[in-house]
């Protein structure tokens, strides 16, 4: 079984993914954790973050690999486990305009969807239902109001301990959406087949309801 959760930055849609496939007893993916890696080693060599000929040389000696340790999704950069370091506001618009670079897409789509072969999968991210599992069997749109967006952002960062401005992270969140939905390659849309979900008066737990219903499996 494939299951397809798409939507905009903030919208919960790792955490409601997660949480769906512990119900379910199926394995979970954040894609965007892996636009983000790739995202935070261009920032660190200090590269243009949407110039193909620079990123494609750079993806040519990245390792990037995603595994599950004690229930939690990690991702190791070349050896390094950057799963907390990949969730910065500023990784999180590098992680953005990474993705509308046609070879970084053509590179992760493909590793992910190798990750997907043979595998009963939760996939969240921009792309899914569109690109990456175009034949799930269950897709879904996840969205909320842009200020419920931000400000489950907000309180995600200061849980881990960042000092975060709400009107910068609204402002960011709201700069990605653009850049998300606008890019050439594959942009932020909702797949024609996809079931929209506004999750903005919902907790996770209701959310996860909607959704089991939305399948026959309440």
């Amino acid at each position: 079984m494939h299951i397809a959760l798409d939507g905009p930055s903030g919208a919960g849609k790792s955490t409601v993914a997660k949480a769906l496939a512990a119900r379910l007893g199926l394995v979970y993916l954040d894609t965007g954790a892996m636009y983000r890696a790739v995202g935070l080693k261009a920032l660190r060599l200090g590269l243009p973050l949407k110039d193909e000929q620079t990123l494609l040389p750079m993806l040519e000696e990245t390792q990037l690999r995603v595994t599950r340790e004690n229930g939690e999704q990690h991702v190791y950069l070349d050896g390094e486990d950057v799963s907390f370091s990949i969730r910065t506001p500023e990784v999180s618009m590098a992680a953005s305009a990474v993705s509308t670079v046609g070879a970084v897409r053509r590179w992760l789509v493909a590793m992910q969807q190798e990750i997907a072969r043979g595998l009963d999968v939760v996939m969240d991210g921009r792309d899914i239902g569109t690109k990456v599992l175009p034949d799930a069997e269950y897709k879904f749109f996840l969205t909320a109001a842009d200020e419920v967006r931000a400000r489950r952002r907000y309180d995600e960062l200061r849980a881990k301990g960042q000092d975060v401005d709400f009107d910068e992270v609204l402002k960011d969140l709201r700069a990605r959406d653009l850049q998300d939905s606008t890019r050439k390659e594959s942009p932020l849309v909702q797949a024609e087949d996809a079931v929209l979900v506004d999750s903005s008066g919902l907790n996770v737990d209701e959310v996860v309801a909607c959704l089991l219903a939305l399948m026959g499996r309440a």
